[in-house]
């Protein structure tokens, strides 16, 4: 077996693991990041790149701001462009009921300093030209939210990660965390290395309960299934991310800078499990439902469908920070927000491995909490 050392193991190479990875690079850490197939290949590779701090969570509103903050000013700091673009996300309200639900989240944002309003049908389509307003009451407006690129954000951080000094193992799955006197000591390989450090940081997405599990550690962390889809490039029709609320299902919709539709949904019920493949059923219905939202796309073609998982913890908001086992942190259950959290993830939690204390404290997000207090705007 081979003997590796450094000052932080990271297990997992999506967004999550690349930001904490950076941020403890920069604050002078050896780290050692360690991904079971490549950067990227899991959910971070997956998702469709929307940003938004419109919650309505308190701390997770807080998060998004300096999380938004970041990815505007990444191409400064890190030296990508990740193809930042501030559409705004537009929140589709067709029942009194969530319209409700809408308002109560709104007030939480306004108290955190969001520029956010619930505007009108009419108001709707005006952001939106082209918007079927049959049924629709209104709908929760930030101008500020956004998209990325998740390729480029993670290999970004990866990159100058590894310019400061650290390194990536690629193809390398964690199959054993060794402690100690109730400290973490070390993480066994499949290549049969082990490497020593005194601070292992579990950021595995969908993985993360087994990886917990390594180190005696239960993390409430189960993925489920979601699917998208891309269509061929057209001339841009629509900014901001729109997403339509409905009893059968949440959608997704978002142009992306190079022409390109991207629509996915969170199916009900839910699909659990690691599977990835495609469905008949979405290829036929998200088209449908995108043509009902916007009739003019009638005849745009569908390129290419997948799937991907969203680690989702048991509220829907991430658990983050320290653990029973001294040394051993966690950073999961991110609930299908991972990509839009990483940034500040990153640097919070290297804030808190590093200091001891953050600058937005996330104690409401620790593993020991009672997982009552759930997202109303999943």
């Amino acid at each position: 077996m081979s003997r590796k050392t450094a000052d932080a193991v990271i297990v997992g190479g999506g967004i999550i693991g690349a930001a904490v990875g950076y941020h403890l690079a920069k604050a002078g850490f050896k780290v050692a990041l360690l991904e079971k197939k490549f950067p990227c290949a899991g959910s971070t590779g997956r998702c469709i790149g929307g940003i938004r701090a419109q919650f309505s969570h308190e701390l997770t509103i807080k998060v998004m701001l300096l999380s938004i903050k970041l990815f505007q000013n990444f191409k400064e700091e890190v030296g990508e462009d990740i193809e930042w673009y501030a559409g705004g996300y537009l929140f589709l309200a067709f029942d009194e009921e969530r319209k409700k639900s809408f308002g109560e989240a709104i007030e939480i944002q306004r108290r955190c300093g969001l520029d956010v309003a619930f505007v009108s049908a009419d108001e709707c389509a005006r952001i939106v030209p082209g918007l079927n307003t049959e049924g629709l009451i209104g709908g929760a407006w930030c101008p500020t939210d956004g998209q990325a690129n998740p390729f480029k954000v993670t290999f970004g951080y990866l990159k100058r990660m590894r310019d400061m000094g650290s390194k990536v193992y690629t193809e390398t799955e964690v199959v054993g965390i060794n402690i100690h006197k109730g400290r973490v000591v070390s993480v066994v390989t499949n290549k049969g290395d082990e490497f020593f450090a005194p601070v292992v940081l579990n950021a595995a997405g969908p993985w993360a309960s087994e990886v917990g599990r390594m180190a005696g550690v239960e993390v409430p962390v189960a993925p489920d299934r979601h699917e998208a889809l891309v269509t061929e490039a057209v001339e841009r029709c629509l900014d901001p991310m729109l997403v339509d609320y409905r009893s059968d299902g949440c959608y997704f919709l978002q142009h992306y800078g190079t022409g390109h539709i991207i629509g996915c949904y969170t199916p009900v019920p839910l699909v659990p499990g690691y599977r990835l493949d495609s469905s008949d059923e979405f290829v036929t219905e998200m088209p449908r439902r995108m043509i009902r939202l916007l009739p003019k796309l009638s005849s745009v073609k569908v390129l290419r469908q997948w799937a991907g998982s969203y680690e989702m913890s048991p509220d829907g908001n991430p658990i983050c920070g320290k653990t029973s086992v001294e040394g051993y942190y966690v950073a999961a259950g991110m609930s299908g927000h991972g990509f839009m959290f990483g940034p500040a993830i990153g640097k919070l939690m290297a804030e808190l491995i590093t200091t001891g204390k953050s600058t937005i404290d996330l104690s409401e997000f620790q593993l020991d909490r009672s997982f009552t207090k759930s997202e109303a705007m999943k």
